[in-house]
């Protein structure tokens, strides 16, 4: 057993998962810098508590530190990770979307910059296509790629949660057409050229806003329709474009999910696969699909410990750092993205 191992193994007892401090303490801190660095530097106040009471931001980073804390915790235990993934994501997505609730209903504080944008993630690539402007979101989302990989369409991404949700229902999961990365390959192509269309024929802004709340609502159909039935998140691996781009572009980070040459081809992992990444043949092939989003639940359900995070792929000396070292990532960024306005 390596030292990261050890670290992360229950004590004699049987009281639960012993997580290491430092790793929590990097968090917490992480998390406080950055919202400092924030409240310090944005133009205008990010930092919700800000924007109703001057000062309250710095009380909100030291709040946010000590619940980064707690998530990591619970994410480093093997045991809790799947069900406080989903716990989180399913919290961030909410709060998201009540902050826009609240906004249009008429207290502008919940609207980060005062402008309404549609809340739907295929307006990262088509908003600044149509506008011309407006990068913001697609360098934030192209960073936070580079640095966790295609893991921001399993814990950051603000409507994926929902069709999780969806496709979390069905037991056991069905199998989707190997043509659905083509049909999303598609959905991109269109999304991007649509936008383009409308820039060109100069097409009104209401127009486009209404293209993008459809876009949006037939994003939910599929959720419905589909998702609920297949029980797999059809959503996020068939129709949503920047589901493609993160597993694309993900490819630069260098975080990936292995499967060791201890697997017993129990196939637990599989059912657990909401993603549609893991099947028999990629079992034995050693990794998952194209799809897999680094969620971590076939860690989590996996008993023999075969399945674990590696980097490029390569069999680490000590997967448990490895595995560390991106929940410190990810818990990072949750916490930050939680704690800014965000609409």
């Amino acid at each position: 057993m390596s030292a990261g191992d050890a670290a992360l193994s229950p004590p004699a007892g049987g009281g639960g998962e012993r997580v290491p401090v430092l790793p929590l303490l990097v968090m917490s801190v992480g998390t406080a810098l950055l919202l400092v660095a924030v409240q310090l530097k944005a133009p205008w106040p990010m930092l919700l508590a800000e924007r109703f009471l001057p000062g309250a931001g710095w009380a909100q980073a030291v709040l946010m530190a000590a619940y980064a804390a707690w998530v990591g915790r619970r994410l480093l235990d093997p045991k809790r990770q799947a069900l406080t993934r989903r716990g989180i994501w399913l919290l961030f997505s909410a709060a998201f979307y009540l902050q826009l609730i609240l906004g249009v209903s008429g207290i502008p504080q919940f609207l980060m910059t005062g402008v309404l944008h549609v809340p739907v993630p295929a307006l990262i690539i088509a908003g600044p296509i149509y506008r011309g402007d407006g990068l913001f979101m697609p360098i934030l989302f192209l960073a936070t790629t580079l640095l966790i990989g295609p893991a921001w369409c399993s814990h950051l991404c603000y409507f994926g949660a929902f069709d999780a949700l969806a496709g979390g229902r069905a037991r056991p999961p069905r199998r989707i057409a190997r043509g659905a990365r083509l049909f999303q390959g598609a959905s991109l192509v269109a999304v991007a050229a649509a936008a383009a269309a409308l820039r060109v024929f100069h097409a009104p802004a209401d127009l486009a806003t209404g293209l993008g709340i459809g876009f949006g609502a037939a994003g939910i159909g599929v959720m419905l329709l589909v998702s609920r039935r297949t029980g797999r998140m059809v959503h996020c691996t068939a129709w949503c474009p920047v589901g493609l781009l993160a597993t694309v572009l993900g490819k630069v980070s260098p975080w990936r999910v292995r499967v060791a040459p201890s697997c017993t081809g129990c196939l637990r992992c599989v059912p657990a696969c909401r993603y549609n990444a893991l099947d028999p043949e990629r079992i034995r092939a050693g990794s998952p699909g194209a799809s897999c989003t680094l969620c971590g639940d076939c860690l989590t359900a996996c008993g023999d410990g075969a399945m674990t995070f590696s980097l490029y792929g390569w069999q680490a000396r000590d997967p448990a750092a490895v595995r560390t070292a991106l929940t410190v990532a990810l818990t990072i960024l949750h916490a930050v993205f939680l704690g800014v306005a965000r609409v």
